[in-house]
């Protein structure tokens, strides 16, 4: 099992700024990009933390499918409304750019709505909601994705894992955040459960001859050569509900698509005509209302307040401790690590030193003192 430690939050932000400048990336837009990395691991969301900073964002700068200088065009706008054209830049600066334009908008006329094409990975999708809650605003935002989940009933990848986010402010010390993907499941959980040499549980995962898989091992090989694919929220079929999440992950996609005259579905393979390696021309969208503009923003607050209390205190299950809602359990993490720091597993510890030596950087990490 992978020795995981825990290394201090100044010195992983300073680290991932320094390489993420090394590679091209103005430093402005590397403190955001870092930022949100940290912000996952902060969270408790591992899948999107610093452990994705090198394969997911260094590694595709340095294949020349991701622009680590981003251009933000805004080609049509409102009042209320924008669309921007990220131009293969960072997305996770195009993405914070552009909440922080529709809470602007919204801050002036109640609304504010941007949606955004010819972008890439965002990164934790949560971040953006809770760049609205902070001004007492809904924040609303989604992206689509290269394809992984299959429709109910078809056995292609078409689908990305196209999360759903929502974030509200409330009168506690956390906002209720809901952010998930619109699959059952996705790759880092099928890793898992290959490396615990457990079986994926039937249902999560379609093969192409329709049936459901559960050989980890094979499922992450099949999932590359297109031979398995992701089932939508609800599993393979319509008897557990697949077709509501497939149903949601459609509605993530044209949003992500269509407000913006964006790319869609296969479009978004991340693989050209002759099999070469190309950007991933992502959509996203993003939705800002002020909580004021209807009843005044403590009213908000204090009735989604009690909504969330009033849950969690209804009967609980036998054999469970207690009912959490969205975005307590992020917030419990985060108090947590704090003060302990961000866990990194020996993969990406080893990582970190060939980043570090092959960019020259003077950093040294304390698990090398081991």
């Amino acid at each position: 099992m992978d020795k995981k430690i825990y290394l201090p939050w100044d010195l992983i932000g300073d680290f991932m700024v320094a390489a993420f400048e090394e590679v091209g990336v103005p430093r402005e837009d590397a403190l955001i990009c870092a930022d949100i990395l940290m912000e996952s691991d902060m969270r408790g969301i591992e899948s999107h933390g610093v452990n994705r900073f090198k394969p997911i964002y260094i590694d595709r700068i340095n294949e020349g499918i991701l622009n680590p200088i981003t251009e933000f065009e805004v080609v049509r706008e409102t009042p209320t409304t924008a669309v921007v054209d990220g131009h293969n830049g960072m997305g996770m600066v195009v993405s914070y750019k552009s909440m922080k334009l529709a809470i602007e908008k919204a801050k002036k006329y109640g609304m504010g709505m941007v949606a955004v094409r010819n972008s890439t990975h965002y990164g934790i999708a949560g971040y953006y909601a809770t760049m609205a809650t902070e001004e007492d605003m809904i924040g609303i935002t989604g992206t689509n994705a290269r394809p992984s989940i299959a429709p109910t009933f078809g056995v292609e990848n078409m689908l990305g894992t196209n999360p759903l986010t929502f974030g509200m402010p409330t009168d506690e010390h956390f906002p209720f955040v809901l952010d998930c993907a619109t699959s059952i499941t996705q790759r880092g959980k099928i890793e898992y459960y290959a490396r615990m040499s457990k079986d994926t549980p039937s249902g999560m995962v379609i093969g192409s001859d329709g049936s459901a898989m559960t050989d980890s091992e094979k499922i992450l090989k099949d999932l590359l050569s297109g031979e398995a694919a992701f089932a939508p929220l609800g599993g393979i079929g319509e008897e557990m509900g697949g077709y509501k999440g497939y149903g949601y992950a459609t509605v993530v996609e044209i949003l992500s698509a269509a407000l913006q005259a964006g790319s869609f579905l296969r479009m978004l393979s991340g693989i050209g005509e002759n099999g070469e390696k190309i950007s991933y021309p992502l959509g996203h969208f993003f939705l800002a209302i002020d909580t004021e503009a209807f009843m005044g923003a403590e009213s908000f607050k204090r009735t989604t307040g009690n909504i969330l209390r009033e849950l969690r205190s209804s009967k609980v299950s036998p054999g469970e401790d207690r009912i959490y809602t969205a975005g307590e359990k992020e917030y419990l993490e985060s108090l947590e690590r704090k003060d302990k720091g961000v866990p990194v597993n020996e993969g990406v510890q080893n990582d970190l030193v060939r980043l570090r030596d092959s960019l020259n950087l003077d950093f040294s990490f304390p698990f090398e003192q081991d």
